[in-house]
């Protein structure tokens, strides 16, 4: 089950990257064994990787993750993964050196196709959350908060979108209400020092005093 016709859209998916089975991605909608033998569901063929090296389980809470003794570990989100935990929107789960992955919850699945590029200068692909800035791919990837924030700008590329959207877009109607303008300023400020880490000549997000904020990707 490792192929994109069986991915659902109800379910939350892992999404393979930079490793040798970057691109591949797997419903998370029964227990996944991870590792390099052939009898588990997803096979990282790599011998930095143990037999049976992790799991993916479906929990009350969500989707845990859990080294399984491996020789060479497994890393949540950069950090040594000492116990289960479980797994959210956007985190990076990475077995031994060898694979990388990121998951997504199930709404962030939606809509699947990839975006179509404007231009080569900025492209996204909303399917894998992989960005490339002139032709480099951003690494690490963006957290899921400035993805969701930089995928409504460049939804609307060239047009103002305003604060309360953006707020909206990031953390929800719901919880709209309470998020301060420091903490979308912060956010904005984080996204666009990662794309002057690779594009520091052009300033991708113009802040439109007075209305909001508009993405501006140069032409080539």
């Amino acid at each position: 089950m490792s192929d994109e016709d069986n991915v659902s859209q109800e379910f939350p998916v892992l999404v393979a990257q930079n490793g040798p089975l970057d691109g591949s991605r797997w419903s998370l909608d029964h227990t996944l064994m991870l590792g390099r033998d052939r009898g588990c569901d997803i096979v990282v063929p790599d011998r930095q990787v143990s037999r049976y090296h992790a799991r993916l389980t479906s929990g009350s809470n969500g989707i845990v993750l859990e080294d399984l003794g491996s020789k060479n570990g497994t890393t949540h989100n950069n950090n040594p993964l000492q116990a289960p935990v479980v797994l959210q929107d956007g985190d990076i789960v990475k077995i031994a050196a060898a694979q990388e992955f990121m998951f997504l919850s199930s709404d962030a699945t939606m809509p699947l196709e990839a975006a179509t590029p404007r231009n080569g200068r900025l492209i996204l692909d909303m399917r894998s959350r992989q960005v490339w800035v002139s032709g480099r791919q951003m690494t690490p990837p963006l957290s899921a908060s400035q993805f969701h924030l930089l995928w409504k700008l460049y939804e609307n590329s060239g047009s103002v979108v305003t604060r309360l959207e953006l707020v909206n877009t990031v953390w929800g109607d719901e919880q709209s209400a309470g998020v301060s303008d420091q903490a979308l300023d912060a956010l904005i400020r984080r996204l666009r020092d990662r794309l002057a880490e690779i594009d520091p000549a052009h300033a991708y997000i113009v802040t439109v005093r007075g209305h909001g904020m508009r993405l501006d990707i140069p032409q080539e």
